[in-house]
């Protein structure tokens, strides 16, 4: 369903049809049971079997001397491995985590790929769900190497920055602390994605239905210029989407860095 009327222009008795929350509102595909299942919902599996065919295809018959698709699955795994995961985690407590970390960043890649990919034209992770789910499988992830790697009661050291030379203004550091890690930070990391991506995404509309909209008799002059400024923003929303998932990847390696450090 589009976001707009394709039959409203400039000087045709009709306002502006401007993008809002609606944009980003689907009618369900089908329904079983009560479940609605969406376009949103099929871009997200599509990526899954995009991630995986990808990877399945690069290394199913991994060869000696790559060929050019193993050869690009070998620089993307490369660039997480070590422009990542080894820079915080270091080679030896990394090596473990580079498939979770590779997963992540490709995943979030893709869905976040789907707002230039014609027809499709919608970024997952403009829907705060899909951010959030991720963003709560990290902070579980997180959460359970603290307690694995120090036990119960330095897990609690190293969530509340627990230091008893500070004196006095310990027990405000601790509030501070504990409420920064355990209920802000898992926040902060879901809405940078999904703030990012849903102001990207409506952007893109502003200028997508404008093009359109003043597409008609003087107006058409206006919609060259809007339609410079899709073709600029689409360009750059590309740079975007690649940044975003990397830093909830680099945002969530440093996470893990700080359940595996040593509490002083």
């Amino acid at each position: 369903m589009l976001a707009f009327e394709t039959d409203c222009h400039i000087f045709s008795g009709c306002g502006f049809p401007a993008p809002g929350l609606h944009s980003f509102v689907f009618q369900p595909l089908f329904t079983i049971n009560g479940f609605e299942f969406n376009k949103v919902m099929l871009l997200a599996l599509l990526s899954t079997v995009v991630v995986v065919w990808f990877f399945w295809a690069a290394f199913g018959k991994a060869k000696v001397v790559p060929g050019k698709l193993q050869m690009i699955g070998e620089a993307g795994y490369d660039f997480v491995r070590r422009g990542i995961v080894y820079d915080a985690l270091g080679k030896k407590e990394g090596e473990k985590y580079v498939p979770f970390m590779v997963s992540l960043f490709f995943f979030v890649w893709i869905m976040n790929l789907w707002s230039i990919v014609p027809i499709a034209q919608f970024p997952v992770t403009s829907i705060i769900a899909f951010p959030a789910g991720l963003a709560a499988i990290v902070y579980v992830t997180w959460v359970t190497l603290t307690f694995k790697r120090h036990g119960f009661v330095g897990a609690l050291k190293n969530f509340s920055g627990y230091d008893k030379s500070l004196g006095a203004v310990l027990p405000m550091l601790i509030v501070i602390e504990l409420l920064s890690n355990l209920i802000i930070r898992p926040f902060t990391h879901a809405v940078r994605l999904f703030a990012n991506m849903f102001a990207g995404h409506l952007l893109l509309l502003m200028f997508t239905i404008a093009t359109w909209y003043l597409l008609n008799g003087f107006g058409v002059v206006y919609a060259g210029a809007s339609f410079i400024m899709t073709i600029l923003l689409t360009a750059f929303e590309l740079f975007i989407q690649a940044v975003q998932a990397y830093v909830f990847v680099l945002l969530t390696a440093n996470y893990l860095q700080g359940a595996l450090a040593e509490h002083h």
